[in-house]
């Protein structure tokens, strides 16, 4: 597949390059440590827990996120609780809590993160979504004193030397990608989702100063970025609906949240930057055309399970969305037929289409054989008229 340049990156997403096969690592193709230590047992390196070696290993394109800004959550926090280790992402909040150890038995640990929540985390499996027992913000006086974690100009948001970080970030022809944030996403984490959804009726004025508060630092933090860096991508993230569809109705959409998209993504494309992604689980068919009001572009994973269907959504759509995901984790459970039928239905079609990045609808889980997923990727690259992945 050769080097992602940003320039074969942005050619795929402005669908000057149908055909190119690019398997997005490490954000797009991601996978449970479970499944990971599963596939060494059956015969793959120790070092396929590494991500790197990951993108060598199944000849990934390798993108980068501005990480060490913390303009958004990120996954890389990691607790270990008694020989597990349980990980998790940071909110954008600085200070952040002090982790710790509440109560502890034979099969979960409960605790406090570092974003302030109380959780209960299998010991077992840990990476499986907590119990969560208890959240940061109830009502308007603790929300006061959460929002005083998102101020944008508290010098430790951003790396202490800037102009190394800068240097060191625009030294190398790989696209980047700023996690903007969330707005959605980011109240329910902090609110959870069942007080979270009466809030909306209940107290709208405590909603409206919630999300203009996360607004102000997703656009002061986005314009110190663009000033000084090159960025090819934005991505919010959202896991804003279920299976059947939205969590709330597109007039709580459109009222609470696509005003303060708009000012995001104004700001991006004034900046140059037209590839935005929004990575949310669930049934997204009625939040797509909402996303696209607010200059949202680029859709992952589509859940099959969740009904949706990338195939369809490009029909309708055209060139107007990027799409990634959408090849469903359970076909690679009933064997190489479903799989090369799951594949046949869809990537041919979306390939020489443009503006599509295949991967598994979400992260790979420990069901999925090592032989099973090699097979899945080999089928892509014979789509692609690539050489099969070396033994």
């Amino acid at each position: 597949m050769g080097m992602l340049t940003r320039e074969r990156f942005l050619g795929i997403c402005r669908f000057e390059r149908p055909g190119d096969l690019c398997l997005l690592s490490p954000y797009l193709n991601s996978f449970w440590t479970k499944t990971l230590e599963e596939w060494i047992k059956q015969g793959a390196p120790e070092q396929i827990l590494d991500t790197r070696f990951r993108a060598h290993y199944f000849q990934f394109d390798h993108t980068r996120l501005l990480h060490e800004i913390r303009t958004g959550s990120s996954m890389d926090k990691e607790m270990d609780i008694g020989g597990a280790t349980y990980r998790y992402e940071i909110p954008p909040i600085v200070p952040c809590y002090e982790p710790r150890l509440i109560t502890e038995d034979e099969h979960t640990v409960s605790l406090l993160n570092e974003g302030g929540q109380r959780v209960k985390v299998s010991r077992v499996n840990p990476e499986k979504m907590p119990m969560y027992l208890d959240h940061p913000v109830k009502d308007r006086a603790s929300w006061e004193e959460y929002k005083k974690r998102l101020d944008p100009d508290t010098p430790e948001r951003w790396p202490a030397d800037w102009s190394a970080y800068v240097h060191k970030m625009n030294s190398r022809d790989v696209p980047t990608t700023l996690y903007v944030g969330s707005f959605f996403g980011y109240l329910r984490e902090w609110m959870g989702l069942e007080r979270l959804l009466y809030m909306f009726y209940d107290d709208p004025n405590l909603i409206e100063d919630m999300v203009n508060q996360i607004c102000y630092l997703e656009t002061e933090c986005a314009k110190r970025v663009v000033k000084d860096l090159r960025v090819d991508q934005a991505l919010f993230w959202e896991d804003m609906a279920f299976r059947s569809g939205p969590l709330i109705l597109p007039a709580m959409f459109r009222k609470f949240m696509m005003p303060r998209y708009r000012k995001v993504t104004d700001l991006l494309r004034t900046s140059g930057i037209d590839v935005i992604m929004v990575d949310s689980d669930g049934n997204l068919n009625e939040l797509i055309p909402l996303w696209l009001e607010c200059g949202i572009n680029f859709f992952w994973p589509l859940e099959c399970a969740a009904a949706n269907d990338a195939v369809a959504l490009r029909k309708k759509y055209g060139k107007d969305i990027i799409l990634g995901g959408n090849i469903d984790k359970r076909a690679l459970l009933k064997g190489k037929d479903a799989t090369r039928e799951e594949v046949m239905s869809k990537v041919p079609f979306l390939l020489e289409s443009g503006g599509y990045f295949p991967s598994i609808d979400h992260m790979v889980p420990p069901d999925v054989t090592l032989e099973s997923y090699r097979y899945f990727i080999n089928t892509l690259r014979e789509v692609a008229g690539l050489e099969k992945l070396p033994e």
